[in-house]
């Protein structure tokens, strides 16, 4: 039975570079784990959160961009009222916990594409071109609390490394720990900050040597200064931030490692409060947002949409407990 059971498993052993469950289930509920329970300090509790933004002044009036969060708000909503039902009854979590994985994934993204509208009015098309500006609008505004503030501002060797150490301070744990207090749980953030500061700096350099700068210098990898030079350019223009890790994260769940959220040993207990995990961290950002949104838009537009939402969203969620007790 055994041996039946990694018979698909040694075929894609076989057939490609195919991620080893243990580990690949390690990064991934280790790491939600590890943000639920830093969220869960008090840090999200409303006077805490009014107060890391108080020095948030209203904008102009600007109707158009206003419409556009409220727009990516709703949408937000939706995945989170989808991770709530996910939670209610998990008799199966197996069955759900992909699922899952995607309503967080898509309350962040549109979450985050909401405060960018509430900053600079602006809305990218693409996931990449949304983080990319969710750094430059909220991260680097510092409008962003603990540990969703967490990022890489280059992906430059020296400045990673500098960065990693900064905040990781005496910190040993890691993410092969399930993490049980705050101080596993920073040590498992950091450790996957820094994996997904390497698996970016891996993929960059893999384009950087596609192009035809590179090409044209006749050389195989970057230890000419040349090379060196071309490369850390690209770095240099690139971060890793709390959205650049939901996107990695998505497509590891649903690509890169393939098998393991689904087959191989049982860990049902594990993945059931991994789908809870999922749902609080989810909820602590929107929470978050919201009342950086609420000093951004206009003040009685705000009001409006919340008694719109009352009378006119179909989802079954307390939007007013969640949101509009800001």
């Amino acid at each position: 039975m055994e041996i039946m059971a990694q018979w698909l498993l040694n075929r894609l052993f076989d057939a490609k570079d195919q991620p080893k469950p243990r580990f690949a289930f390690q990064g991934t509920v280790n790491w939600m784990r590890a943000l639920s329970i830093l969220v869960e300090n008090g840090s999200f509790e409303k006077e805490k959160i009014k107060a890391h933004y108080n020095f948030v002044s209203r904008r102009k009036a600007n109707p158009t961009a206003d419409t556009l969060v409220f727009e990516n708000l709703v949408m937000a909503l939706h995945n989170q009222a989808s991770l709530v039902r996910l939670t209610e009854n998990i008799k199966h979590p197996y069955d759900i916990c992909r699922l899952a994985i995607i309503s967080w994934y898509y309350s962040t993204y549109f979450t985050s594409r909401s405060m960018i509208a509430a900053a600079s009015g602006s809305i990218k098309e693409t996931h990449a071109s949304t983080a990319r500006m969710w750094q430059s609008d909220i991260v680097d505004a510092k409008l962003v609390v603990f540990p969703f503030s967490l990022h890489l501002s280059s992906l430059v060797e020296k400045v990673t490394q500098a960065q990693i150490l900064t905040y990781r301070g005496s910190n040993k744990h890691d993410l092969n720990t399930y993490p049980t207090n705050q101080e596993e749980s920073l040590g498992a953030v950091i450790s996957y900050l820094s994996g997904t500061g390497d698996y970016e700096k891996s993929r960059i350099e893999e384009k950087v040597k596609s192009g035809k700068d590179f090409t044209a210098l006749k050389v195989a990898n970057f230890r000419t200064k040349q090379a060196r030079e071309l490369r850390d350019g690209q770095l240099a223009r690139n971060s890793v931030n709390y959205l650049v890790q939901a996107f990695r994260f998505r497509g590891k769940a649903n690509y890169r490692d393939s098998m393991f959220l689904s087959y191989g040993d049982d860990n049902s207990e594990k993945i059931a409060i991994f789908i809870k995990d999922l749902e609080t961290v989810s909820r602590a950002f929107l929470r978050m947002a919201a009342h950086y949104l609420s000093r951004r838009v206009e003040k009685e537009a705000w009001f409006e949409f919340a008694k719109d939402l009352e009378a006119n969203l179909r989802i079954s969620i307390g939007v007013n407990d969640l949101f509009f007790g800001t």
